[in-house]
C-alpha cells in the first residue's frame, strides 16, 4: 500500500462500500486506502468488540452499587517515575485550540482563526452521514495540501487559507460507533477506524513533508486498555505505511467519569504518543450522570448550576493537570461553548466575561491551553493566556501538594431543579436531534454552541430525575407523564415556529426518540446510536 495514491481498481471482495462514490469520492476511497482500513477492521475490530463487553460489565458493577476507583493493581504505574516521550515543535504551544466538524467552510475558517490548534472532529459536532464523512476526509485532504477554497453559494464569498494557519488535529470517532456504510467481511467497519484510517493513509507522510504530523483527540476513552488498544492501532499504522514509531501523537479526552481514575494509566499506554490529557467537560458531565445512573444519592442539579468549580469537576480538572505536568505533556482546558451575541452588546459583554472567568481559572490552575468553540473568542482567550503564561506551556509547575482522593472525584454537585431547567433541557434536546439527523452536529442554541455532549446531559438528566424520582423546587415530582407534558408543549411551539413545514422535516422524529430516550426504563448508552439507525438510510 503506498499512502496519497489513488487507484480505481475495484476493491477488494470482502470489503464492500454501501454508499454511493459521489464524484470526487474515489479520491479517498481507493482501493488501497480501503484495503487498509480493512486491516485496522480485521486487526483491531474483534479487541473493539471486547472492550465494549468490558464497559458492560463494568457498568453492571456500578449498578449494583460498586463505585469506580483507583486500582489496586496499576498502583505502579501511578506511582512510577517515568514521563512521555517529547513533544513535536508544531505541538508545544496550544494555548488555544479551535473545534469544529469537517465541513470545508469551517474547517478553512478555523484555520484561519488564530488559533493554535484546530481539532477537525468526526465524532460529536459531526451528524455520521455518508457524505460528511467522505467529504469531510476530502476537505482535510485539500486543506493539508493547501489546495482548499470555499465559495458561499448565497454570497458569493470566497473563503481560502491564510498564510499562517493552525496545526491540525483530527478526533476520529469513539470505539461504540461504526460506519454502516462500509462492511468489512460482512460487518460494519468500526467508525473510530474508518475515520482514522483513512485520514492517516492520505495525510501522514504529506503532513511529516510539510513539518508536521499525524495528530489526532481520541474521545471517550474509560480505561487503559482503550488507550492500549489505539496505541496497538498507532504502531499497525505507522509500521503499515513505513512512518517511524512514535510520529503518531495523540491527546485523550477525560470525558468519562472511570477515566479519571486511570489518567496515568493511560498516558502510561500511550507514552510514545501521547501529547497529552484535555477536560472534555461536557461528556464528563454526562458521564457522571451515565455512570452512576441507578445511585438515587448522585442525582444531578439541572445542568445550569453544574459549573467547573463544583468540587468534583475542580478536582477532576486539578488532577489532568498535576497528572500531565508530572508525565511531561499538556493539560488542556474545556470548552467554551459561547458564541457571540451581536444583536445584544449587553448579553454579549455577559457572556463574554463568563468565558475570560472560566479561562483565567484554567491558566491559574496550570492548564497549558483550552478549548474555544467560535472564532470569534479565539483572541478573548488568547489574551487570557497570554497575560498570565509567557513561556509556550506549563509543564513546569508540578502541583507536588495537590491531593485528589476517590471522594474528591465522587462528591455530588448541589444545587435545584426549576420547571425552567426540564423545559430547556427538552427543547435543547429536541432541538439538537432533529439538527443531527438532518446532517448538522453542530448547533447554536440558546447563544451556546450545542453539540452531541451536551445533547446528552440534557437527555441523561430528565432520565435521571424520571428514575428516581426528582422534584422541583415546588415540590412537584418529575414523572414520566410530566416530562410527557413538557415535551408535547415544546412539539406545539416548535409547530407554531415552523407551521406546515413541521412535518415533513425531522422534529417528529427527533421528538419521538427523545421522548423514548427520556422515559424509557432501560438506559441508553449514547443518543447516537438509536438516532444513527435513522440516518444510516441517507445513502441515495
Amino acid at each position: 500500500m503506498t499512502p496519497g495514491t489513488h487507484s480505481n481498481r475495484p476493491i477488494t471482495q470482502c470489503t464492500r462500500v454501501l454508499g454511493p462514490i459521489r464524484p470526487g469520492y474515489e479520491a479517498v476511497l481507493s482501493r488501497d486506502a480501503l484495503d487498509f482500513v480493512a486491516a485496522l477492521a480485521r486487526s483491531f475490530g474483534p479487541r473493539i468488540s471486547e472492550l465494549l463487553t468490558l464497559r458492560r460489565v463494568a457498568q453492571s458493577r456500578w449498578d449494583a452499587g460498586m463505585k469506580p476507583h483507583f486500582r489496586a493493581e496499576t498502583a505502579n504505574i501511578r506511582e512510577g517515575d517515568w514521563t512521555c516521550n517529547p513533544l513535536p515543535a508544531d505541538l508545544q504551544d496550544r494555548r488555544v485550540e479551535i473545534t469544529g466538524p469537517v465541513d470545508r467552510k469551517m474547517i478553512i475558517n478555523a484555520l484561519n482563526s488564530g488559533a493554535n490548534v484546530f481539532m477537525a472532529d468526526f465524532e460529536d459536532s459531526t451528524a455520521p452521514t455518508w457524505d460528511n464523512q467522505v467529504e469531510g476526509q476530502i476537505n482535510l485532504f485539500d486543506a493539508i495540501r493547501r489546495q482548499v477554497d470555499f465559495n458561499h453559494p448565497d454570497t458569493g464569498k470566497r473563503y481560502a487559507l491564510n498564510a499562517q494557519t493552525a496545526t491540525l488535529m483530527v478526533r476520529p470517532r469513539g470505539l461504540h460507533l461504526f460506519e454502516a456504510h462500509l462492511q468489512v467481511d460482512g460487518k460494519p467497519c468500526p467508525g473510530s477506524l474508518f475515520d482514522f484510517g483513512l485520514y492517516f493513509f492520505h495525510n501522514a507522510a504529506e503532513l511529516l513533508a510539510r513539518g508536521s504530523g499525524p495528530y489526532f483527540y481520541l474521545p471517550k476513552l474509560q480505561c487503559r486498555l482503550e488507550a492500549r488498544l489505539w496505541n496497538d492501532v498507532f504502531l499497525f499504522a505507522q509500521d503499515a505505511l513505513g512512518i517511524p514509531r512514535g510520529t503518531i501523537k495523540a491527546t485523550v479526552l477525560v470525558e468519562t467519569l472511570p477515566a479519571s481514575f486511570e489518567m496515568d494509566e493511560i498516558l502510561w499506554e500511550l507514552r510514545e504518543h501521547s501529547a497529552g490529557l484535555n477536560c472534555g467537560r461536557w461528556d464528563y458531565i454526562f458521564s457522571l450522570i451515565k455512570t452512576l445512573r441507578e445511585d438515587p444519592q448522585f442525582v444531578l442539579p439541572e445542568r445550569g448550576q453544574v459549573g467547573m468549580t463544583a468540587h468534583c469537576m475542580r478536582s477532576y480538572t486539578r488532577l489532568v493537570i498535576k497528572t500531565c505536568h508530572r508525565r511531561g505533556v499538556h493539560a488542556m482546558g474545556g470548552m467554551a461553548a459561547q458564541i457571540p451575541i451581536k444583536s445584544d452588546p449587553v448579553a454579549n459583554d455577559a457572556a463574554l466575561e463568563k468565558v475570560r472567568q472560566d479561562k483565567l481559572r484554567e491558566v491559574t490552575d496550570g492548564h497549558d491551553g483550552t478549548w474555544v468553540a467560535h472564532p470569534g473568542l479565539v483572541a478573548l482567550a488568547r489574551g487570557v493566556f497570554d497575560d498570565n503564561m509567557p513561556t509556550a506551556n506549563q509543564i513546569h509547575r508540578q502541583l507536588e501538594d495537590l491531593v485528589v482522593t476517590e471522594a474528591d472525584l465522587l462528591t455530588v454537585p448541589t444545587g435545584t431543579i426549576t420547571a425552567e431547567g426540564v423545559l430547556i433541557n427538552v427543547d435543547v434536546g429536541i432541538r439538537y436531534l432533529a439538527a443531527w439527523l438532518a446532517g448538522n452536529g453542530c448547533v447554536p442554541l440558546n447563544n451556546l454552541m450545542e453539540d452531541a455532549a451536551t445533547s446528552e446531559i440534557s437527555r441523561t438528566q430528565l432520565w435521571q430525575w424520571v428514575r428516581h424520582g426528582a422534584a422541583l423546587e415546588d415540590g412537584t415530582v418529575i414523572t414520566a407523564e410530566y416530562v410527557d407534558g413538557v415535551l408535547a408543549g415544546v412539539i406545539e411551539t416548535l409547530r407554531a415556529e415552523l407551521g406546515e413545514a413541521y412535518d415533513s422535516s425531522t422534529y417528529p422524529a427527533a421528538a419521538t426518540l427523545f421522548g423514548q430516550l427520556v422515559t424509557d426504563r432501560h438506559f441508553h448508552e449514547f443518543l447516537t446510536l438509536p438516532a444513527y439507525e435513522q440516518i444510516q438510510t441517507q445513502i441515495a
